[in-house]
């Protein structure tokens, strides 16, 4: 296809064109959306999970834990420590291994999980001696925590022994080798993320006591409370999720009151989604079941992001039955849009060599594989070499996305 015919319509072109999808058209716009949320409400409320499969070999799963079951797990590591030292054996932990060859992707469930493999860490090791000192200190403060019933950021953490830990990656890598270690998640051991991601919409809930409306908090949304532990009672009557990959879309769309005229509740982590995010989402989901739609970009990293909240990530693999939404459906930005709604050359980004075998790393990934509709699609891309970020569709008005893009994509269905 030529560069000019590629370039699209100019702008007020575009705009004799558009479908003004008026509020007497939003019925026909959700049509679809809405048999998609009768589908899932109608959905048996029995789940798999791994205990149910005949897998062929052992598995390492958390679950949540109170503080003093917490408490015990951790009192009864440090008495098999204190017994092998009196004994003159020195002490080691052994730590399950959250390797890429420890994990697996499981197809009946569609998320990565974590195997059994194990990993000893022992303090007589040149090698392995700072990291159990860490893991022996961080040991003792999540305890204290939990005596104390309080919770503290990851960063608060970091600053107990600045001079042990010496970065924050350090000490963030133990906590998840604990919560392996100690079987529960990681929000159980009272150490949680800053505030990252953001909520706005249909959406009321209940934070440690007091009442949030969603639909009352600005353009810049309501933070996703750290611990998700003291969120209850979500009442909504929105449709659908919109998750959305980045910040600057989600302005619009919240500055627009997209959730107005199309009765949804929008989220975004502003990038790599974090715990608290995951967690909210997955909440949400269970509680409310209505279809979540994610918005990101057309590159293989804005699906990399999307598989975090699907399939889960290799650092918390062992806690993804409680961080995955599954059944995400991908709106948008795909790489048929591009030509589909004529976005211009100059919005078009060359693919890098990294962009290009990362895509085609993904492409060998078996949770790419179950989704049969997003290989054509990502082979569109790796083909064309072409991405783009879902502003490039501000080319034709800033409020083209929630105007024209979205109400379009909603009322075809267009999702897989």
């Amino acid at each position: 296809m030529s560069a000019q015919k590629r370039a699209g319509p100019s702008t007020a072109a575009v705009s004799r064109k558009r479908v003004n999808y008026t509020p007497q058209d939003v019925n026909e716009v959700l049509a679809k959306v809405a048999e998609l949320t009768k589908d899932i409400k109608n959905e048996p409320e029995v789940a798999l999970t791994l205990s149910d499969l005949a897998l062929p070999h052992a598995y390492c799963e958390v679950v949540d834990k109170d503080a003093n079951a917490v408490m015990d797990e951790i009192e009864a590591t440090m008495l098999r420590m204190a017994n092998t030292i009196m004994q003159g054996q020195g002490f080691e932990f052994n730590v399950p291994s959250r390797t890429k060859t420890n994990q697996m992707y499981v197809p009946q469930l569609d998320r990565i999980v974590l195997k059994d493999a194990m990993g000893r860490r022992p303090f007589s090791s040149t090698q392995t001696c700072r990291k159990a000192a860490i893991t022996a200190r961080i040991l003792s403060l999540v305890h204290q925590l939990c005596i104390k019933r309080i919770h503290v950021t990851k960063r608060d953490l970091f600053y107990t022994d600045v001079k042990l830990f010496e970065d924050q990656s350090q000490s963030d890598t133990i906590l998840d080798d604990l919560s392996c270690m100690l079987g529960c998640t990681r929000s159980s051991l009272h150490v949680v993320a800053s505030e990252k991601g953001v909520v706005v919409g249909r959406l009321t809930f209940v934070e440690d006591g007091d009442l949030i409306n969603c639909s009352k908090m600005g353009v810049g949304g309501k933070a996703i409370p750290p611990n998700i532990d003291k969120v209850a009672d979500f009442q909504s009557d929105a449709l659908f999720i919109l998750l959305v990959e980045k910040d600057a879309a989600f302005m619009r769309l919240a500055e627009d009151r997209f959730y107005n005229t199309y009765p949804c509740i929008i989220i975004t982590a502003k990038g790599q989604p974090d715990v608290a995010t995951r967690l909210f989402l997955r909440k949400l989901r269970s509680h409310l079941k209505i279809p979540v739609l994610a918005l990101v970009d057309s590159d293989p990293y804005g699906l990399k992001i999307l598989s975090v909240y699907m399939k889960g990530s290799m650092n918390m693999s062992y806690d993804s039955s409680n961080l995955t939404t599954p059944d995400i459906k991908w709106l948008g930005v795909r790489p048929s849009d591009l030509d589909r709604f004529n976005i211009p050359d100059q919005c078009r980004l060359p693919m890098t060599d990294e962009d290009v075998r990362t895509g085609k790393k993904m492409l060998e990934e078996e949770w790419i594989q179950s989704n049969p509709e997003w290989v054509p699609e990502l082979e569109l891309m790796i083909r064309k070499k072409e991405k783009a970020e879902i502003q490039a569709l501000s080319s034709f008005g800033f409020q083209y996305l929630t105007e024209e893009y979205l109400p379009r994509k909603l009322a075809a269905g267009d999702w897989c």
